[in-house]
């Protein structure tokens, strides 16, 4: 019988998403053939403590947003320490070495290459991109910049970090992106922090908003235009899904309209799309996935105006994997199941690992 490999999801995190990242990491831990994996979960909790729970206990049972880590041993992150590198402090027993270590972390502290950093100095296995296109697909500033670089459309901008705030004056940015526009965190996901200004008071509580939660925001232009997304796959050779519609019942896409109220959006998949514009929206899609130096997967988010013009509004290098979630509905669609993503997903991070490993390390 062949070996199961044993895969570790890291979930939780430090970062506004935490929640999200819960549920996202249940659904993967139960649509996994537990055949094939041998499961065991890391979770890390909002002071960024990680727990080890020996065969996904924490995953298993009982509705997904009740999802809790236990208050008892941490785990400590030992680089070199041992054969592999995460290490059960108390007790003194070790969590054994794991074959790949499947990422479901968003936002800051997971998505932005931080956790990828350790993980490949640690060597070992990880699904999703690496330390440079995570670190380029948090960072909406430079996202947009590299895109806009590549030739690939973009709404129009402005960033300011904290120390330039006094700098920021609501008549320019009314003059620059027009009206309404949006304020944003330069560094998160799932639409926190976000919000639609249309009037000079709005425009102080946005900013305040915004940088709750960053020391960088970005102040973009409204696009009035329908919601589409596209699923990504691949490491050298990436593929895309059908495109999908997000027809959002609030203002726009918030965080409620995404997790929290449950007839919020409407998703239609795959997309209505006039003849041509879906496949130019999956070559942009790829196209949009190499330059921001992505592997593994993501999700591409666009809008399409009523004279179908593509503008790409981000990527998510982790994007979500709850039960509505688009990455995966997009690729049921698309022919690849739930069970089947999960398996390309860490094949395509073994892959990687194996490719990496025939790189010389010293002269």
């Amino acid at each position: 019988m062949k070996k199961k490999l044993r895969v570790a999801i890291l979930f939780g995190g430090k970062s506004a998403e935490h929640e999200i990242s819960l549920i996202s990491a249940r659904n993967i831990a139960q649509a996994m053939d537990k055949n094939k994996y041998e499961i065991v979960s890391l979770g890390i909790d909002k002071d960024g403590r990680w727990f080890f729970d020996e065969g996904a206990r924490l995953l298993n049972g009982g509705p997904a947003t009740e999802v809790r880590l236990p208050r008892r041993d941490a785990t400590a992150v030992l680089p070199g320490a041992t054969r592999t590198p995460v290490i059960r402090i108390a007790p003194n027993r070790a969590l054994g070495s794991v074959d790949v270590v499947f990422p479901v972390l968003h936002g800051p502290f997971g998505e932005d290459g931080t956790v990828q950093g350790l993980l490949k100095l640690a060597n070992v296995p990880f699904v999703g991109a690496g330390v440079l296109g995570s670190a380029i697909g948090m960072d909406k500033d430079v996202m947009k910049r590299l895109l806009r670089d590549g030739k690939i459309p973009v709404a129009k901008f402005l960033v300011f970090d904290r120390s330039s705030a006094d700098e920021i004056d609501f008549l320019h940015a009314k003059q620059v992106l027009g009206l309404p526009l949006f304020v944003k965190p330069a560094n998160l996901g799932s639409s926190v922090g976000i919000s639609k200004v249309t009037s000079r008071n709005q425009f102080a509580r946005a900013l305040k908003e915004a940088f709750r939660y960053d020391n960088k925001i970005l102040l973009e232009e409204y696009i009035q235009g329908r919601e589409i997304e596209c699923s990504v796959i691949g490491n050298d050779h990436p593929i895309a899904s059908l495109p999908g519609e997000i027809i959002t019942r609030h203002d726009f896409y918030s965080y409620d309209a995404k997790y929290i109220d449950e007839k919020g959006a409407q998703l239609v998949i795959p997309a209505k799309l006039p003849a041509g514009v879906g496949k130019k929206i999956q070559e942009m899609a790829i196209k949009s996935f190499k330059v921001l130096c992505c592997e593994g997967m993501a999700r591409v988010d666009f809008f399409l105006t009523q004279r179908q013009k593509i503008i790409v509004n981000e990527i998510n290098t982790i994007p979500g994997f709850t039960k509505i979630s688009m990455y995966p509905k997009l690729w049921e669609v698309s022919g690849i199941s739930y069970a089947d993503l999960i398996d390309r997903l860490i094949q395509l991070a073994l892959k990687r690992f194996r490719r990496e490993k025939n790189l010389r390390t010293s002269v």
